[in-house]
């Protein structure tokens, strides 16, 4: 039985509790490559920690598993570049790169933030990402959906098709980003300060080692019966 890893609870303005979730267990098929995990980003800095995961509102993974199961039937798989981030990694990048319109000022936040949003791409059935109008986060005119200036015939069918699919499932592209998107309903999420982005150890985790019990990274002699 797949095991539902709760990562945080959060809260909409009416009240409703909804968790957010790791999309690699609920889309287990999606290719994730976080660049913000990474140094190959346009701020050219891992602002993610080691491990990070992609986590997103469960009723949002929801939507996206059905994007997912949809487009696999066309031997096309979802490639994830970003989900949830944490406010205070939106006021780093603020800081770096202060500039409207393609970066969300902390002040108001970017729905990525309330774990509402998803920068995407498509790929084929081997993860190898398909022909789009331009790479992740090159903020030019090509970038903008419905773009047609020097984009191949290629590029702007896998657009198109990447939009059409999110679009039947309640999310919202941004007309700036074709890899951009977000639930027609992200505003009644909270922003969310901070959740652990890299999972957390497991105390289910036991390693035996000359005489010393290593649970979740921390020692217990066994025959004192110490645990910490």
């Amino acid at each position: 039985m797949r095991t539902l890893f709760v990562v945080l609870m959060g809260f909409s303005l009416w009240g409703v509790a909804e968790p957010l979730v790791d999309v690699a267990e609920h889309i287990p098929s999606a290719v994730i490559e976080l660049r913000y995990a990474r140094e190959d980003n346009f701020l050219g800095r891992a602002l993610y920690p080691p491990g990070a995961r992609c986590l997103l509102r469960k009723s949002v993974a929801k939507r996206l598993s059905r994007v997912a199961e949809r487009l696999s039937k066309e031997g096309v798989r979802l490639k994830l570049w970003d989900c949830y981030r944490p406010l205070a990694v939106q006021k780093e990048m603020w800081k770096l790169f202060p500039r409207p319109g393609f970066v969300a000022n902390p002040q108001t936040g970017s729905h990525h933030n309330r774990g509402a949003a998803v920068d995407l791409t498509l790929a084929n059935a081997e993860g190898i990402e398909l022909e789009m109008p331009t790479p992740f986060d090159e903020f030019s005119p090509r970038a903008r959906q419905g773009a047609r200036e020097g984009i191949s015939k290629a590029a702007i069918h896998n657009r198109d098709k990447l939009k059409a699919a999110m679009e039947l499932e309640g999310f919202v592209a941004n007309r700036k980003e074709w890899w951009h998107f977000e639930a027609e309903d992200a505003r009644r999420f909270k922003m969310l300060e901070q959740a652990p982005l890299a999972k957390e150890p497991s105390f289910s985790a036991i390693i035996f080692r000359g005489g010393v019990l290593k649970v979740a990274g921390c020692s217990a002699f066994f025959w004192r019966r110490r645990f910490c």
